[in-house]
C-alpha cells in the first residue's frame, strides 16, 4: 500500500493542491491532510482509489528496492 509520503510526492509531481486531489477523489481535504501528515489512516479502500486516481494521472509508484519507495512519472509519448 502506497505511503503519506508518496502520496504527497506524486501529488507535488502532477502540481496538484491537496484540495485538488481531494475533489477528484472524492474525499474531504482534511482526510487527505491528515494522511499526508501521519495523523490518520483512511480505509484501505480509500487509499487504494488515491493510487488509482494518481496513477490514471500518469505517476508511477515505485516499490520499495532497498532504497525506499518512490514515485515518478509516466514517460509522455512523443
Amino acid at each position: 500500500m502506497i505511503t503519506p509520503a508518496e502520496v504527497m510526492a506524486a501529488r507535488k509531481l502532477l502540481g496538484w493542491s491537496q484540495k485538488e486531489l481531494a475533489r477528484r477523489a472524492v474525499i474531504s481535504s482534511s482526510v487527505l491532510s491528515a494522511f499526508e501528515r501521519r495523523k490518520a489512516r483512511p480505509a484501505p479502500a480509500t487509499v487504494r482509489h488515491l493510487q488509482s486516481i494518481l496513477e490514471s494521472a500518469g505517476v508511477i509508484f515505485v516499490e520499495e528496492n532497498g532504497e525506499g519507495p518512490g514515485v515518478r512519472l509516466r514517460k509522455v509519448k512523443p
